[in-house]
């Protein structure tokens, strides 16, 4: 365990929350000191942390793996952040991006055309973890004259129908 400063922070609100709360169980200082050393640990991990990584937009990030894109798609919102910051694949042709994400799974709306256009492959990043999460990440590349020349990520909202 690695101790940060934000980490600290965190454990002594714990404490003082703690102490407050056992304070009003039993007056006797020392006592609600000794129970509240003890519960710290134990509140942090299996209350504080696990409230935090529900309601927080943090997730884990890696670098781009082409087995893991294949074998792992609800994940690759892992791994795009390298894509999209670095733009890995601006300046690569349709085939050389075929080889490694693989086929286009949508394309993407066009305006001019009023369709959609085979120069903009869409992929399914999966959704990234937390509460009430309901859009969808996704990454598109746009090509012109066989060249990706944009690397994006978007969200879309998930809507759910009633049945019938």
């Amino acid at each position: 365990m690695i101790l940060t400063p934000l980490f600290v922070i965190f454990l002594i609100v714990v404490f003082l929350l703690v102490w407050a709360f056992t304070n009003t169980i039993d007056k006797r200082k020392w006592l609600s000191f000794l129970i509240s050393i003890v519960l710290t640990p134990i509140v942090y991990f299996y209350v504080f942390y696990p409230l935090i990584n529900i309601f927080s937009s943090y997730h884990h990030e890696k670098h781009f793996d082409v087995e893991a894109w294949e074998t792992k798609p609800s994940l690759r919102y892992e791994m795009s952040n390298e894509i999209t910051q670095e733009q890995m694949f601006k300046g690569k042709t349709k085939s050389e991006v075929k080889a490694v994400l693989g086929k286009s799974e949508w394309y993407g709306w066009d305006d001019s055309i009023k369709a959609n256009s085979p120069n903009k492959w869409n992929y399914n990043l999966g959704y990234k973890p937390g509460a009430f999460n309901l859009t969808q990440e996704c990454l598109e590349l746009e090509f012109k004259n066989d060249k990706v020349v944009s690397v994006k990520q978007y969200q879309l909202e998930t809507k759910f129908e009633e049945a019938p």
